[in-house]
């Protein structure tokens, strides 16, 4: 009889505790309501019959609810004891009655019972599931909370799931999140102001491991076979294969001077010890032979990033932009498969001149592929590798038309070999011009028709023909003091040294003796008998006019075109910018929510005569091959994530990732 009042007290009471602690269960329910481990205390509790005294049970039972509700609001306001006040309460009525006690001491439910609240009282154990229990209501409505994850120091291509605290709130996460889950409605303020229990942590289901590749949705399009161990392919012949990666990892500084871009995201999120965590798991996981960053913090790179790139193998270089601008651009290679040839950092700020006098900058190297030992006596042409970040302003498009033929030159300059050919070269970078732009048109044609184009045009990023006033583009765009022609290369580089350049020696200067300049009295000489009062003669075979003809041949022919610049490095993208699967264009950003494509790499790749630009794998023989690239997302896919940054992409840009092949011929 003892026992079976004892079971309809435990009920109610554990009712009772379960709707004090309702938030505290929240996040998750069906953790805590662990079963009991003995089969034997299930039973007995489901076996425990309804005695005749059922009135005077309930009677009881109304009394120890009134008794438990006035205790736990008391302790309510004692602070962190008050988690400890409730389990003393209920241990208390449990031992009111030394009778019931000595016989419950005799019964094994009532005794297991009492040792699982006494150790709910440490909160030690989950508290076990009472038989009979009405069950949880299911979440209706369901809202799309982070899970919290926990990355090590190792950066394992794998997230885990840690084991730490969640609070009861919708946006109250750990900072380290990597995958959505089903959460449920938030608590009214109501439930929270009445949450006696401060300082309790939760407990978290066991760590689940999620492959990394599955969290980021995006797969590996191969257009080749698969390479052998040596990253040699046989086919037409051996190929030097590589991947390259270009990634704008948004400079910590940056989203904090235009935070209002970032107010769909979590602050938890936007931390960069969080953001380092997960771009540095992003390169271990692809791994690339070459990763070009840019919106690279400088106090970034040279504590946290070179250090662990260096770690992982790369060799880095480092560009910050000119001004007081703490972020650059970065490019890194691993020297195992390229060796520094040269490194030529670019400015394209030009003091006086008001079309030039942006802070953005560009890094361009010269890299030799090594070739392994074993195959013997062959060669790989050097890689030209161009990496930069154009002015954003979308109207501006004449400042990004002379950052880019800056760039152009520089690499027209770097990869240029000894018969007047270029090496195979790869340009990339945040170029802030969406596709199919008279920017991006100029690049992957080689030419351009400027002369009274919006400025706005230039980059396609905004329509303003809607305005009064527009900036128009006037020829020439750049003057010719800035010593690069309309085709974009220096001037230096059209006009090559003259090998019967003058030696400014005695013999040089005797040829001007008796030129006519020299023959001509200067006005004001003061005249001295003997010195300067005759004038000379000029010998028989003398040239009048040597001076004058030899110095037209010195001044280089620097002619303008007009309204058009023209380039001839014979580039292509690596993306179609366009998913044929989903029939959405390819999306690389998302400033604002609206998605967009300003990232890109381009590559050397001579089209055959049966030109399709969108079979990249039609080249010529000696220049670069594509083998594949990493797919990139729709915005309905990115929209879905929260857009960017987010949980899975540290970044408010999408990496790129291409891999290549170079011929290697025998010399």
């Amino acid at each position: 009889m003892i026992a079976s009042c004892l079971c309809y007290l435990l009920l109610p009471a554990a009712r009772l505790f379960r709707s004090l602690t309702d938030a505290f269960f929240t996040c998750r329910k069906n953790a805590l309501l662990a079963k009991s481990s003995s089969p034997q205390v299930e039973g007995n509790f489901a076996m425990a019959p309804r005695g005749p005294d059922q009135e005077e049970c309930e009677g009881l039972l109304q009394q120890w609810r009134e008794e438990g509700w006035n205790q736990a609001l008391s302790t309510a306001s004692e602070g962190p004891l008050a988690d400890k006040g409730l389990a003393e309460s209920s241990l208390a009525l449990l031992m009111d009655n030394s009778g019931e006690q000595d016989a419950a001491s005799e019964d094994k439910w009532s005794s297991r019972q009492l040792s699982d609240l006494r150790a709910a009282e440490n909160l030690d154990q989950p508290f076990p599931e009472v038989l009979g229990e009405e069950p949880l209501a299911e979440v209706e409505g369901p809202l799309w909370a982070a899970v919290p994850v926990q990355t090590g120091p190792q950066y394992a291509d794998c997230a885990v799931l840690p084991m730490g605290a969640m609070a009861a709130e919708q946006w109250e996460e750990d900072p380290a999140m990597v995958a959505w889950s089903i959460a449920p409605e938030p608590m009214s303020q109501e439930e929270t102001s009445m949450w006696p229990f401060e300082g309790l942590e939760q407990l978290q289901p066991p760590p689940m491991e999620i492959p990394y590749h599955e969290i980021l949705w995006r797969e590996w399009e191969d257009f080749s076979t698969q390479p052998d161990a040596q990253g040699l392919e046989a086919g037409d012949g051996p190929q030097f294969q590589f991947t390259l990666m270009s990634y704008n990892i948004l400079a910590q500084d940056l989203m904090q001077q235009s935070s209002e871009l970032y107010l769909h995201c979590h602050p938890d999120i936007l931390n960069w010890n969080y953001r380092f965590a997960n771009l540095m798991q992003e390169f271990q996981h692809w791994d690339p032979d070459i990763l070009c960053l840019q919106e690279v913090q400088e106090d970034h790179y040279w504590e946290q990033l070179e250090p662990s790139l260096r770690m992982m193998g790369f060799t880095c270089f480092y560009k910050r932009r000119t001004g007081c601008k703490t972020d650059g651009c970065a490019v890194c290679y691993k020297p195992t498969r390229f060796r520094l040839l040269c490194a030529s950092p670019v400015e394209y700020f030009r003091p006086g001149l008001e079309l030039l006098n942006r802070d953005n900058v560009g890094l361009v190297l010269l890299l030799q592929p090594l070739v392994p030992e074993g195959l013997g006596q062959v060669s790989v042409a050097p890689l030209c590798v161009a990496n930069t970040h154009v002015l954003y302003n979308p109207r501006r498009g004449d400042v990004k038309l002379a950052q880019m033929a800056i760039l152009l030159a520089e690499v027209d300059k770097v990869a240029r070999l000894s018969d007047g050919s270029h090496c195979p070269i790869i340009l990339c970078g945040d170029l802030n011009s969406v596709p199919d732009s008279p920017l991006y048109n100029f690049i992957r044609d080689g030419e351009l028709q400027y002369n009274g184009m919006p400025a706005w045009k230039v980059s396609g990023q905004e329509d303003f023909s809607h305005q009064l006033y527009q900036r128009k583009l006037q020829a020439p765009l750049w003057p010719s003091s800035l010593g690069i022609t309309d085709c974009c290369q220096y001037v230096t580089a059209c006009h090559p040294k003259r090998s019967e350049r003058r030696k400014y020696g005695r013999d040089f200067l005797l040829r001007f003796r008796f030129c006519n300049i020299a023959c001509q009295r200067p006005v004001g000489l003061v005249l001295m008998e003997g010195v300067t009062d005759t004038k000379p003669d000029r010998p028989a075979g003398w040239a009048e006019s040597f001076f004058e003809e030899e110095i037209s041949e010195l001044e280089p022919v620097f002619s303008r075109s007009i309204g058009s610049i023209q380039h001839c490095l014979h580039l292509t993208s690596v993306y179609t910018h366009f998913l044929p699967q989903h029939g959405r264009p390819e999306v690389t950003t998302m400033p604002l929510g609206l998605g967009m494509t300003v990232d890109y790499i381009f590559f050397s790749a001579e089209p055959c005569e049966n030109e399709n630009r969108t079979d990249h794998r039609l080249d010529r023989d000696g220049t670069l091959k594509l083998l594949g690239r990493l797919s990139l997302l729709s915005e309905e896919i990115l929209w879905a994530a929260n857009g960017l940054p987010n949980p899975f992409y540290s970044s408010d840009h999408l990496c790129l990732l291409a891999s290549f092949g170079m011929e290697v011929t025998a010399p």
